[in-house]
């Protein structure tokens, strides 16, 4: 039987434009979980990874409208509520579905600790914006006083930006590795994981943001998994994107990829750093798939969406 990890990207919870209600995520989330039933249906053992980037959105503005009632939560702390609140709407409808198909299977969701490097030079280099907008008085105010950094934001005020460094292990893996062939369909590393740094034998949060892909592959390899799959909103990883000659790639090497990185065919904010995780897995002896989730059970089959191969 071989062991899938799911790469749920953002657009599987919430869509663009909407408000975030807990109908309109549960919605599409259960929409997420038809599909991923169709391969569990086929024979497939899942493990689910999942994005988190709207919902620690919104809590870090609960937290900065609420900074005068009670105290505000450290990043690495918005990010473990986020996998719960994420994990819970995944496996509720993932169950809900697997009954609907007559399934006897158990899910759960495991609040997942990931290590990086405090050597990382992301963190000489903050770079990933968090949290609302504010006045140039209040971010000077916060780089002196707590030795953030902030920036100006395309003209809409001033926003915190932390280090994405790479995640480097796992910190919960033997217990996801149990699960899974115990038979139990995981959901793990949400939102990339909980930033943490080890201290010796010791873990402490650290206030960053690991990109979900590359934690996903991660997982995948730490797990052994057959196949990646970073499911997104197209069906294909196209070159000449948006232009009258793009073309879709079926099947995309490792030296093809490399190389239309470095050309620029991939976005840095979208399709380029998914390629590079799913290139980081297949190099490391995996197989990855990049497509939709409506085409994910296809994909999967080799009938739908771009796979990576060494070549």
């Amino acid at each position: 039987m071989k062991t899938v990890v799911i790469a749920l990207g953002g657009n599987a919870i919430l869509q663009p434009k909407q408000k975030g209600t807990i109908e309109e995520q549960m919605a599409n989330v259960s929409y997420s979980a038809q599909q991923i039933v169709k391969l569990i249906q086929a024979g497939y053992r899942v493990v689910i990874a999942h994005g988190n980037g709207p919902q620690v959105g919104n809590i870090l503005l609960q937290n900065a409208a609420a900074r005068d009632q009670v105290p505000a939560m450290p990043l690495d702390v918005c990010g473990a509520e986020s996998q719960g609140l994420i994990g819970y709407m995944i496996q509720q409808c993932i169950g809900n579905e697997l009954a609907k198909a007559g399934l006897d299977k158990q899910v759960a969701t495991v609040l997942t600790q990931v290590v990086v490097d405090r050597n990382d030079p992301a963190f000489q280099n903050p770079t990933k914006p968090v949290g609302a907008f504010y006045s140039q008085e209040e971010a000077e105010k916060n780089m002196k006083e707590k030795g953030e950094t902030w920036i100006e934001d395309s003209g809409r005020g001033w926003r915190k930006v932390v280090p994405s460094p790479a995640p480097k292990e796992i910190s919960e893996i033997d217990t996801i590795r149990t699960l899974v062939e115990n038979g139990v369909i995981v959901i793990a590393a949400g939102g990339g994981g909980i930033p943490v740094e080890k201290k010796g034998n010791q873990l402490a949060g650290v206030e960053a943001v690991i990109d979900k892909d590359l934690a996903s592959a991660l997982l995948a390899k730490q797990l052994g998994a057959d196949i990646l799959v970073i499911a997104t909103d197209v069906s294909h990883v196209a070159i000449n994107w948006g232009k009258p000659d793009q073309k879709d790639l079926e099947t995309l090497t490792v030296e093809e990829a490399k190389t239309y990185l470095d050309e620029g065919q991939f976005g840095k904010g979208s399709m380029g750093p998914k390629v590079e995780a799913a290139l980081g897995f297949v190099e490391s002896g995996g197989e990855a798939l990049i497509t939709s989730l409506a085409n994910l059970e296809a994909g999967v089959k080799g009938e739908s969406g771009t796979r990576i191969i060494k070549g």
